[in-house]
């Protein structure tokens, strides 16, 4: 399902736990992480595949988590030539996201990354809210930076506070996103 402007509807999830810290999962086969993210199946809304999506990729439920919020509108990215599938070239320019930020109630025993036929995972880790995005593929880099920036707003302290990270130490680009969302709020 592609809209008429090329973008197929999906869902990322950021999953907190109780320190601010994100759960991130490496590819399978692959040195890449990312936050759990899916398509929007036809007649599915926007919480019905981030509930799809967080149980395919990660083994949790509803019950295991709490929705924080979302993005106020869709995020996009554009994939690259070489990353389009052959029938999708001409129609297809890349995705268009709600991102949901979603609190782990249960425990990290809870998770369970073969809990799909065809799992997305194989491994995973919490990292700091604002950790670099080397490690995630070139092309989503913007759009993560853009869901974590929108999003830490609904965060209950300050993440860079809350985790013992030093603003001046962060990179450059990562560092400016965060002083300007801090100084909008403060």
């Amino acid at each position: 399902m592609i809209d008429r402007n090329g973008y197929r509807p999906n869902v990322g999830i950021i999953l907190l736990n109780s320190k601010n810290e994100v759960f991130w999962g490496k590819r399978i086969r692959q040195n890449s992480w990312q936050f759990p993210q899916g398509g929007i199946k036809s007649g599915e809304s926007p919480e019905q595949a981030m509930y799809r999506e967080l149980t395919e990729e990660i083994g949790l439920h509803p019950n295991h988590v709490e929705i924080v919020g979302r993005t106020r509108d869709w995020l996009r990215y554009e994939v690259p030539d070489r990353w389009i599938r052959r029938e999708w070239r001409g129609n297809y320019k890349g995705q268009k996201q709600i991102w949901y930020l979603l609190r782990l109630i249960g425990r990290d025993s809870d998770v369970s990354l073969r809990g799909s036929a065809h799992p997305e995972f194989d491994a995973w880790r919490w990292n700091q809210y604002w950790v670099e995005l080397d490690s995630v593929v070139e092309f989503k880099r913007k759009v993560y930076k853009q869901a974590l920036t929108e999003l830490s707003r609904l965060l209950k302290t300050d993440p860079c506070q809350s985790t013992g990270y030093d603003k001046n130490n962060l990179a450059s680009e990562t560092r400016e996103i965060l002083i300007n969302h801090l100084e909008v709020n403060e």
